[in-house]
């Protein structure tokens, strides 16, 4: 497995920039970045790198080799001896067509051979929660998914993803990784607590929350935000709900909120809402979401003997970018230090985290989290092996 890296700063001499990625002839290219670096790179990816399969999207920060970066755009060029990738993307028509765009793209993989999925969607106008599932339910069991949804730099307005037909903001898009040269493992954690009483969900519709203990889920929220509430929707990102089961148990599951419906008096979130369940308010401070970060690293990290570059794939929220500031660099380093030099780290600040719980297989959607996937290859040898 070879990887190239680049973090593009300024729209000069993109040309000359990138062929450090063309030499290695790579397969699969990832590309963060915001919008306007996405509908400009798309042209001059798709003639130099024919050949490769290209998936990313528009973020809130970039994350890269170097650290965390804004209104940049890092790219990163896979190059796999034996792992094979395949691609899809579906246009979302609204929200309620998330389970069966999921649907649509695992149709669109081939089924033999594959491993893991990486899966980005738009941002805004999307139920996460339903897209994983519809692409669960398409796939087998044993399939690993991650992936993320994208970001706009917290204005939520308009997201966009890249995949091989261009930049679109009503996409979402997969690549499928084969063989059994490939190891992927993962890794999430969040570093939130939480405060005040559990709500009852008294009035939910899938991910769009009306009524918390018979009230307007809007007004309780508000009560609670104070000064916060006339920066909403984006100074929800501060203030995320933990999920809590019908006996008021940890779910492991937090949910930010996309945007609210003054009307209404509702919350619209990122993923579903049990509505038999409990919600309770989270705050985090700098230090808990480094440990969280960190925890998440050692969760992904496999091997001790390294076996050549490996890829780490980060997405994390936000919400955790606004609420550590000038210290956002330090959930980061601790992850590129617990998985080691060899590890190439690539990534965004996202509005939708998307990977099992650690230690489980089942995937969810979730927020506030950092979540890691470690992608290696092993050499002919070491596969058959460990066969």
């Amino acid at each position: 497995m070879k990887i190239a890296q680049v973090v593009l700063r300024h729209p000069v001499d993109v040309a000359q920039a990138l062929a450090p990625l063309q030499a290695i002839e790579p397969q699969w290219l990832l590309v963060f970045g915001a919008g306007a670096w996405l509908h400009g790179l798309q042209p001059v990816l798709a003639e130099r790198f024919a050949q490769a399969k290209r998936l990313g999207c528009s973020t809130a920060g970039e994350i890269s080799g170097q650290g965390v970066s804004e209104q940049t755009c890092v790219v990163t060029a896979m190059h796999f001896d034996q792992v094979q990738v395949h691609a899809a993307h579906t246009v979302l028509s609204d929200m309620t067509d998330s389970f069966a765009a999921g649907q649509r793209l695992a149709q669109a993989l081939p089924a033999a051979g594959l491993r893991a999925v990486w899966v980005l969607g738009q941002g805004v106008n999307i139920n996460g929660s339903a897209l994983i599932g519809g692409l669960a339910a398409g796939l087998d069991a044993a399939v690993l998914i991650t992936g993320g949804l994208a970001g706009d730099d917290a204005q939520f307005k308009q997201t966009w993803v890249m995949d091989d037909t261009g930049v679109h903001a009503d996409h979402v898009a997969c690549v499928g990784l084969y063989g059994q040269g490939l190891h992927v493992s993962h890794g999430s954690f969040g570093g939130w607590m939480p405060f005040g009483p559990a709500r009852k969900v008294t009035r939910c519709n899938h991910n769009v929350l009306f009524e918390l203990d018979g009230e307007p889920a809007l007004d309780v929220y508000k009560r609670y935000l104070g000064e916060h509430a006339k920066d909403l929707p984006a100074s929800g990102l501060l203030f995320p709900f933990s999920m809590l089961g019908q006996d008021q148990s940890d779910a492991g599951l937090i949910r930010t909120i996309l945007a609210v419906d003054e009307a209404a008096g509702s919350l619209t979130l990122a993923g579903d809402i049990d509505p038999a369940g409990y919600l309770r308010l989270m705050h985090a401070s700098t230090d808990a979401l480094v440990d969280g970060a960190e925890s998440a690293a050692q969760a992904a990290k496999w091997a001790q003997v390294q076996l050549g570059q490996s890829l780490a794939l980060l997405v994390s929220c936000v919400g955790r970018k606004l609420v550590m500031g000038g210290r956002v660099e330090e959930e980061v380093e601790v992850v590129a230090e617990a998985l080691g030099q060899t590890s190439v780290q690539a990534g965004f600040y996202s509005y939708g985290e998307i990977s099992p719980m650690t230690g489980e297989s089942a995937c969810k959607l979730h927020n506030q989290t950092m979540t890691i996937t470690h992608v290696m290859e092993f050499a002919a040898t070491a596969a058959d092996n460990a066969a």
